[in-house]
């Protein structure tokens, strides 16, 4: 008998369906770039969006602090792992962002699970963007609270939901940047709903902070509004790694006192804290976010020519939607062979049906790094028809 073989046949449904991944390394040593198997490519699929984690002044504060602190915080938060840096940070993001304390975690999928799993409570009712990340949906099934997921980027969804609501305690979730679409939440509108009916807002701006708004304050800036809960991350326009949620001192206590997440979660180390403060202050100057802003409109404007499908986004996450998992995998490959390393995105990180290539452009990208990728498209172009299968002659 073979142990889990249930389990292990998910495998061999994958790899029928070209659904089966797995691991490349990834020996780069410069920001828009991926050197796999010995072989170097444009990165087209990377985060890092302003081209800060290969920054020398990043990682000059990384080895500072690692010099000073040591490689790890030895413990968490609440016990010794809690230093100098981390606080410093926490008050630089505070003061950055507006909010009134700040708390900072390993990674952007455990602030998800910490807050919706520690804030809600039976009876409580919680809103959802369909198209929410896997952390935010499992964290809301993982909750007490009964869960709704709305109509994509639809206040009038929203709305609905909110008027027939009879729980005491509301909280609507959406993302600031969808993470696989490219697109912005209509935050104003939600926030406004939310208002009327006496319900929370939180938002996950992992793909916004750093980017969009004055200094890359992020989604909530630009659209000029306080969520009452904001998460984000370090790890894409940061270019290290790590995440903070933001809110008022009472309820950032409660996270700290009761989320599990940060409870039992080793802090992370000091010289991450000191290299996440060093990007901060190039975040601040806004040169980065000049420099990524040319470079989506000049791919926008050099691929508005072709037949390709973009997808509407205005964001540095520039889909080209494809359909179908064994087209997208074969243009990914074909792109490959070109020296242009660009991800398939299929399902279950998307609908069936939805497959797509994620470029994904950013601050250290050049023009002929773009010029290039386009110039590849078109050639790929008579043999990748969108919306058809992959025509291999």
């Amino acid at each position: 008998m073979v142990h889990f073989a249930n389990q292990l046949h998910k495998l061999a449904e994958r790899r029928a369906s070209a659904l089966h991944r797995k691991l490349s390394i990834n020996d780069a040593h410069r920001s828009g770039e991926c050197v796999i198997n010995n072989r170097s490519y444009l990165n087209f699929s990377s985060n890092d969006y302003l081209g800060l984690a290969h920054h020398p002044e990043v990682i000059q504060a990384y080895q500072r602090g690692a010099s000073e602190y040591g490689v790890g915080s030895g413990s968490s938060p609440l016990i010794t792992g809690y230093q100098r840096p981390h606080h410093q940070l926490a008050e630089q993001l505070s003061d950055w962002l507006g909010c009134e304390q700040v708390m900072l975690l390993s990674s952007g999928f455990s602030a998800n699970q910490l807050v919706l799993k520690t804030l809600l409570a039976q009876g409580d009712l919680l809103l959802q963007d369909k198209l929410n990340h896997a952390s935010l949906i499992d964290a809301g099934l993982s909750s007490a609270a009964t869960m709704r997921r709305f109509l994509h980027n639809q206040p009038s969804a929203v709305a609905k939901f909110l008027q027939r609501a009879t729980a005491e305690n509301r909280l609507v979730v959406t993302e600031g940047v969808f993470s696989m679409d490219g697109d912005q939440a209509p935050l104003e509108a939600i926030a406004s709903l939310c208002q009327q009916h006496n319900a929370w807002l939180m938002v996950d701006d992992a793909h916004g902070v750093g980017v969009l708004g004055e200094q890359g304050r992020g989604s909530c800036a630009l659209a000029g509004i306080c969520p009452e809960i904001l998460m984000a991350t370090f790890g894409k326009a940061f270019g290290v790694g790590g995440a903070m949620v933001g809110g008022s001192r009472e309820l950032i206590d409660l996270f700290t006192n009761f989320g599990r997440e940060y409870i039992y979660s080793t802090a992370m180390p000091a010289a991450q804290a000191c290299a996440i403060q060093a990007s901060l202050a190039l975040i601040r100057q806004g040169e980065y976010q000049i420099r990524l802003t040319n470079n989506i409109q000049l791919v926008k404007s050099l691929l508005a020519s072709t037949s390709w499908s973009l997808m509407p986004s205005s964001t540095a996450i520039q889909p080209v939607w494809v359909g179908s998992s064994k087209t997208a995998l074969a243009l990914s490959r074909k792109l490959r062979e070109k020296g242009i390393w660009v991800s398939a995105i299929r399902p279950p990180s998307v609908a069936p049906g939805q497959a797509r290539l994620r470029m994904t452009i950013t601050a250290a990208h050049q023009e002929r790094d773009i010029q290039r990728l386009a110039a590849t498209l078109a050639e790929l172009e008579p043999y990748f028809l969108p919306g058809t299968a992959f025509n291999e002659h």
